[in-house]
């Protein structure tokens, strides 16, 4: 049958004026300080075909969006719904897109939807004889776990840098950088990178790619004939966050509003480091005969977290003060007010049920490699355990993929607290049900 790969990239960076997404506080776009990008990955094996999307984007849209999008994908690809893998990036200096009532977010959804469909459609017109090699590098120390056991016996999210309160970190960071290299005959090569780390590090009102643009640029001045793409993995506790920093940690960085030091600079770093793993690797990966592509998407159910009565009078008033921009009447400061409003907008949100979720789960399959896309920001303990999948040379969790649905933390995390627990509305055992129901998946796919 014989593997073929293909390649595209489009421009996706909006008008200025839109909405930010990524923070619970408002920001309208300024300025650019680089393009915000769509770049598609098409593949074909004899009758079967995929195609994967990556998207410069917070991934602040409904599941729902995801499907229609997904529909208008795949019918200009010619392919099944299921055979189309979006994923967002997850930069937070991304627009906002998806449903409601502001015409400038509603045109933007309008226009990028046509745009991802236009991606996958150059991608498969891009289709060329190829070879799919696999490898694992390392990025070290630009990730960093941002959940703290604090010494009163609290736990928080993004403590702050140099906080004396700081007893210990909660868990630690998976630095495997997965690269799946494409060579294809008389064509670019295409390398897609996968690895799990929060795009949060510019920060301002200025849109950017964040440090996965830096990835996609790096890789490509580095390797001549290389395009790269990058799939973001389970990063939904760990951040660039180094809170004890040390020599020259804090270059390119500055205090931002919420305890967290940002920076441009740092962003470039960030890149060229995992760009360093892809180097690691590039040469050495293990090439593989592909003879199947297969796609399935399952749909699993997760009970709601859904808030005690008693806590709703409070919420209320958090929620209140907070959207009349009051939020200096609410006596928490730092990501402590974050979490204080992630979590009572959660409450307000859940108040009337419902009493379960519906999500689905994603995976594709390229000869002996799978990706399995979670819709939503999972813990690195669910990207740990997915990668552990038995008859697989390697397994590329993919995070906020075809859906978006928050955060998926492990049990314990509910028990503890910070941020992502207290805002996540879905109940304890949402990861151990992702990791149950996604290895299940995984082994239902394989020869």
């Amino acid at each position: 049958m014989g593997l073929k790969a293909g390649f595209a990239r489009i421009d996706i960076t909006p008008l200025l004026g839109i909405g930010i997404s990524g923070y619970y506080v408002p920001r309208i776009s300024q300025g650019v300080l680089d393009p915000l990008e769509a770049n598609a990955l098409a593949l074909r094996c004899g009758e079967d075909a995929q195609v994967f999307l990556s998207v410069d984007n917070c991934g602040l849209a409904a599941t729902a969006v995801y499907d229609r999008c997904r529909a208008r994908v795949a019918e200009a690809a010619g392919i099944a719904p299921e055979c189309v893998f979006i994923s967002s990036t997850h930069t937070h200096t991304s627009p906002f897109w998806g449903e409601g009532d502001d015409s400038a977010v509603a045109a933007y959804t309008e226009w990028l939807e046509k745009r991802l469909a236009d991606a996958a459609r150059l991608a498969l017109d891009d289709l060329r004889p190829a070879r799919m090699g696999y490898g694992t590098g390392h990025a070290p120390n630009v990730a960093f776990v941002r959940r703290f056991r604090m010494k009163d016996g609290g736990i928080r999210t993004n403590p702050g840098v140099n906080n004396p309160d700081i007893l210990a970190p909660i868990g630690d960071v998976d630095d495997r950088v997965n690269v799946l290299r494409f060579q294809r005959e008389g064509a670019e090569d295409v390398v897609l990178v996968n690895f799990g780390n929060h795009p949060d590090v510019v920060g301002g009102c200025q849109l950017s790619a964040d440090w996965p643009g830096f990835l996609r640029r790096r890789v490509e001045k580095a390797l001549d004939g290389v395009k790269c793409l990058f799939f973001n993995g389970a990063q939904g506790d760990v951040n660039h966050v180094n809170v004890f920093p040390k020599g020259g940690d804090l270059n390119d960085l500055a205090m931002d509003f919420d305890d967290v030091a940002r920076g441009y600079g740092h962003a470039r770093h960030i890149g060229n480091v995992v760009a360093g793993a892809v180097l690691q690797v590039y040469d050495k990966v293990c090439w593989q005969d592909v003879n199947r592509l297969t796609s399935r998407i399952v749909s699993i159910e997760v009970p709601a977290n859904l808030p005690r009565p008693e806590d709703l009078p409070l919420a209320r008033e958090y929620e209140a003060l907070h959207r009349a921009g009051k939020d200096a009447e609410i006596p928490f400061e730092g990501m402590e007010l974050t979490t204080v409003v992630a979590e009572a907008e959660r409450m307000l949100r859940l108040e009337h049920g419902p009493a379960a979720f519906t999500m689905p789960l994603s995976a594709a399959v390229i000869g002996d490699v799978a990706l399995i896309g979670l819709p939503g920001e999972p813990f690195t303990g669910i990207g740990r355990a997915l990668k552990q999948a038995q008859g697989w040379s390697l397994v590329l969790p993919c995070c906020i993929t075809n859906g978006y649905e928050g955060y998926f933390p492990m049990r314990e995390a509910y028990d503890e607290g910070g941020y992502e627990a207290r805002s996540s509305v879905f109940a304890a055992g949402v990861a151990e049900r992702i990791i149950g129901e996604g290895l299940s998946l995984l082994d239902g796919l394989r020869h």
